[in-house]
C-alpha cells in the first residue's frame, strides 16, 4: 500500500478506502440511537421489503460519495476557460488554414501541395487534443487560489497528483 501523503486533499478528491468507511460508520451511529427510541413492538416486515431498503440505503450512500467526488463549481468553470482557450485556438487555427489554403488555390495565388495543406490542419488539430488535456491540468485545482495566467506551475503538481493516482491505483 502506498503511504499517506503528508500534502492537504482538495475538497472534491475522494478520501479513498479507509475514508469511506470511517464515515459510512459515523453514519450508521448517528443512525442507531434513533432506531433504539422505536416502539419495541414490531410488525414482521416480507423480505421485499428488506431488499428495498437495502437499495434505499446503498443507492444514498452512492449519492453521497459522488457529491463529495464532485468538482466545485469555480474550479470547473476555470478548467473550461483554460481547455477553450487552449483547445479552441488551435482548432479554430486548423479550420481556418484549411478555409485560407483552398482560397489561394482556388484563385491561383499560391501552389501548396495537398499533403502540405493535410499535414498543417492535422497538426492543428492535434495541438487542439493535447490543449484539452493541458487546459484541464493547467487551472488551479484549489477553490480560493485563481492560479497563473498560462499555468505551468499548476501543471506540475496537477501532473504529479495525476500520475501518483495511477501510481497508487496500480499498486492495489
Amino acid at each position: 500500500m502506498a503511504p499517506e501523503s503528508s500534502r492537504k486533499r482538495l475538497p472534491f478528491e475522494p478520501g479513498g478506502k479507509g475514508a469511506d468507511k470511517s464515515a459510512k460508520e459515523s453514519k450508521q451511529k448517528e443512525s442507531k440511537p434513533a432506531a433504539k427510541s422505536a416502539p419495541a413492538k414490531k410488525a414482521p416486515k416480507p423480505a421485499a421489503a428488506g431488499k428495498k431498503a437495502v437499495a434505499k440505503k446503498t443507492a444514498s450512500a452512492q449519492k453521497d460519495n459522488r457529491a463529495s467526488a464532485a468538482i466545485p463549481a469555480e474550479v470547473s468553470d476555470r478548467m473550461l476557460r483554460r481547455m477553450l482557450v487552449f483547445s479552441g485556438v488551435p482548432t479554430a487555427s486548423g479550420v481556418l488554414t484549411f478555409v485560407v489554403s483552398y482560397y489561394l488555390v482556388v484563385n491561383q495565388m499560391v501552389v501548396l501541395p495537398s499533403y502540405f495543406v493535410l499535414l498543417v490542419t492535422l497538426g492543428c488539430f492535434g495541438l487542439g487534443v493535447v490543449g484539452l488535456t493541458y487546459g484541464v491540468l493547467s487551472a488551479s485545482w484549489d477553490e480560493g487560489r485563481p492560479g497563473s495566467l498560462v499555468g505551468l506551475d499548476e501543471f506540475k503538481v496537477n501532473f504529479g497528483r495525476v500520475t501518483s493516482a495511477w501510481g497508487a491505483r496500480s499498486e492495489r
